[in-house]
């Protein structure tokens, strides 16, 4: 299902986008489409990275100790 909007586009912006619909044969809604598209999944990307990049941090001390078990307890075996 599709979604009517009311957009605004600075003119210089316009102009670009516009150029390169009609190189591409495609219609306007289909590049705005794809866009949007693109630019979310770029942010949603962005978003995770720094979610996983903070998860991390909250378990690196505990990782840490986890992996120092392990090697001591592979010493006891060797």
């Amino acid at each position: 299902m599709s979604k009517v909007l009311s957009l605004k586009l600075r003119e210089d912006i316009f102009k670009d986008a516009e150029s390169v619909v009609k190189k591409m044969h495609i219609p306007r809604n289909t590049y705005i489409n794809q866009a949007v598209e693109f630019y979310t999944k770029l942010h949603r990307r962005s978003l995770l990275a720094k979610q996983l990049a903070k998860e991390s941090k909250l378990v690196a001390a505990d990782s840490m100790t986890i992996l120092k078990e392990f090697e001591a307890f592979t010493e006891d075996y060797e």
